[in-house]
């Protein structure tokens, strides 16, 4: 094997709208490709983690629509050779993975994967490596591992996996008893006080050999019609365009229910990494560095007499005066104010525009 197909190769899927994070997020711009942890956008945070000695460089999956935004921000990061995928339709997460797996196997089916999300937020860098470490070992067994987190409180956002037993000789590695949908608020506390239970991040790690087995057992639909895709494809210098037919043939599923909830060789690694999916404007509060009274202050803004307050404005000088839990969002274009208990509802505003056929509100980047 030589030394390029012996490194793990991580998987960057960046197909999200990101539509809870309107009006910053919009289908042209979504949130992956904004800066919204730090001064690097998401999309960069992420290959970062995955780079260094014993890391091929990254393979993107992601839109037409997309392709240069990801190779110029990878390419500001210092992200050399990554390999762009380009999705024709949007057929879930299954679709996608498979695709990379079926690329990286035509040189090193034994190559080991480490499937992102181009939009996650990861605070504890060691602890990551460290868990990472141990999903490797598993995946060089055969295992479709997961990344289990522990639980900081009852959310009903997001799917839970079981624990089983550990592994025998896979130290921190266990077997999953069984994957649960997002639960209501009573079983999301039972699940955080049993210490069983542990939030679904989404990441997995597998050989791309172990991946394109277990697919071809458990959803022969979508291996047939991605391995045509990947056949067919056409390359031009750093990206690969699937075959526009064969893809849409396959059906849209996610990796979840295509594998992992149907596999006997799923594993996962319990991790405390200070994760969050950033899904909502409530998840970026929590994220952010806060002042004495609790408020998270993004561009120029003026807090009095506020606590607990997110206050995200691109340019126009914002004021909050005598209010508590509170998030407010200016762009160029658009204002939202709401309650931070209410930042799930966004998605319903963004789903009134469309009805409304104010797309300009909800796909373009704002100008300016």
């Amino acid at each position: 094997m030589s030394q390029n197909t012996s490194q793990i190769v991580p998987v960057i899927l960046s197909g999200g709208s990101g539509t809870r994070l309107w009006p910053v997020s919009r289908e042209s711009l979504p949130k992956q490709f904004w800066p919204l942890i730090s001064e690097r956008t998401m999309i960069q945070e992420t290959a970062l983690r995955a780079a260094g000695p014993g890391f091929a460089p990254p393979m993107v999956v992601t839109n037409h629509a997309h392709r240069f935004l990801v190779a110029e921000q990878l390419r500001e990061a210092g992200i050399e050779g990554a390999k762009v995928v380009l999705e024709p339709v949007g057929r879930n997460s299954a679709p996608a993975i498979l695709a990379a797996a079926l690329l990286v196997a035509e040189r090193d089916p034994d190559a080991v994967l480490w499937m992102l999300a181009a939009d996650h937020a990861i605070a504890d860098l060691p602890a990551l490596h460290a868990a990472f470490g141990r999903a490797v070992a598993a995946a060089r067994q055969g295992r479709i591992v997961t990344f289990g987190m522990r639980p900081t409180a009852p959310e009903t956002g997001y799917g839970y996996i079981e624990a089983g037993d550990e592994l025998p000789g896979l130290a921190g590695a266990h077997a999953v008893a069984r994957f649960l949908e997002k639960p209501d608020a009573a079983t999301a506390a039972a699940f955080v006080a049993g210490g069983r239970h542990l939030w679904n991040s989404g990441m997995f790690v597998f050989t791309a050999g172990a991946l394109i087995a277990e697919m071809g057992r458990h959803a022969p639909e979508v291996l047939a019609a991605i391995r045509a895709a990947v056949a067919q494809r056409v390359e031009d210098a750093d990206f690969i365009r699937l075959d526009p037919a064969a893809f849409a043939a396959c059906p849209s599923i996610s990796i979840d229910y295509a594998v992992a909830e149907r596999t006997d060789r799923a594993a996962v690694v319990p991790a405390d990494i200070g994760w969050s999916d950033v899904g909502s404007w409530a998840a970026l509060w929590e994220l952010g560095a806060k002042d004495p009274h609790g408020n998270v202050a993004v561009g120029t803004a003026v807090l009095e007499d506020s606590h607990d307050c997110l206050v995200h404005t691109q340019g126009m000088v914002t004021a909050l005066i005598g209010l508590r839990d509170v998030i407010v969002v200016v762009t160029p274009d658009a204002v939202l104010a709401m309650h931070r208990d209410r930042a799930q509802d966004v998605k319903k505003v963004v789903d009134r525009l469309k009805a409304d056929a104010r797309s300009e509100a909800v796909a373009h980047k704002p100008e300016g």
